[in-house]
């Protein structure tokens, strides 16, 4: 804050926090509020609202508990959205260890530029590719078929389609922070290691990841929150068997006409998933600051 009122003067640093604070007020801390309090009362016509059965009430919530169904699916959302960070970063580790320290000036501009460019469309558009690709007549089952790898079609759709797809979705979320973290290691530490016999595994697990760490956290931690409250690519993509909580959500929303449940499965989603990131950085020893940075 001092920093910020030394740079710009009393006047405009004051504007800034200002624009900064109505806007955490509209846009995070009002929405929240309402959502906690639609879930904590019951859904009721018009006439009853403010009336002796409007009260505030676990009831919508516990209703999620004795739902075995939603349940499951909920618990399957949560461990699908670890698979799909955990993948992300598989396919985005290498990568960004390549860009930060193997690649020169203009092959890093040409692989930003290629990975950047198609986030120019929308994610609508984007997963609609990947529906185009994976349909039971699409590019990829011809490729395969063509290549006598499959001798009929495969209906790609359902957990491995969403999958692909939230992992192309999320990807610049999870390399950036990855890349900006291992660009700050020295060349010379990755060199010292190998000159004293460490091996390329080695070198990666006791150099340049623990060095990467909150780089690495950051991008599990903005993965896993978008994957869990993505919505498309499960409409799109998912089968019947795939279901995504979000979907559910939606339905009591839009179909059902019930918003204090789907505000109620949308909270409990909200705070579990927070919970996991929270217990994840603090096994991995990342503070909320170094996400941050």
């Amino acid at each position: 804050m001092g920093d910020l009122y030394r740079r710009f003067g009393p006047g405009l640093s004051t504007i800034f926090v200002a624009l900064v604070l109505v806007w955490l007020a509209g846009m995070v801390l009002a929405p929240n509020l309402m959502m906690i309090d639609y879930a904590l009362r019951p859904n009721l016509p018009p006439a009853a609202i403010g009336g002796p059965t409007d009260t505030y009430s676990l009831a919508n919530i516990a209703y999620l508990a004795g739902e075995a169904t939603h349940r499951t699916i909920f618990l399957k959302t949560i461990w699908a959205s670890a698979l799909v960070a955990l993948t992300t970063f598989l396919v985005c580790y290498p990568i960004a260890f390549w860009m930060a320290q193997r690649a020169t000036v203009g092959q890093l501009s040409v692989v930003l530029l290629l990975i950047i460019i198609p986030f120019f469309i929308n994610e609508v558009l984007r997963t609609l590719a990947w529906f185009i690709i994976l349909a039971y007549r699409g590019p990829l089952n011809a490729v395969l078929m063509n290549l006598g790898i499959i001798e009929a079609p495969i209906r790609w759709q359902g957990d491995g389609g969403v999958l692909a797809a939230m992992v192309y979705a999320y990807i610049l979320f999870m390399l950036l922070p990855i890349y900006n973290a291992i660009e700050s290691l020295e060349k010379a530490q990755i060199e010292a290691a190998r000159d004293l016999g460490a091996s390329p595994w080695r070198i990666h697990t006791r150099v340049v990841i623990p060095h990467a760490k909150a780089g690495i956290a950051t991008g599990f931690v903005f993965t896993f929150m978008l994957a869990a409250g993505s919505y498309v690519a499960p409409a799109l993509l998912g089968a019947p068997g795939s279901r995504w909580f979000t979907e559910i959500i939606y339905n009591w929303f839009f179909e059902g006409g019930d918003w204090n449940r789907g505000a109620a499965y949308a909270l409990v989603l909200l705070v579990l998933c927070l919970a996991v990131v929270l217990v994840t950085l603090k096994i991995a020893r990342v503070n909320l600051a170094d996400v941050a940075k």
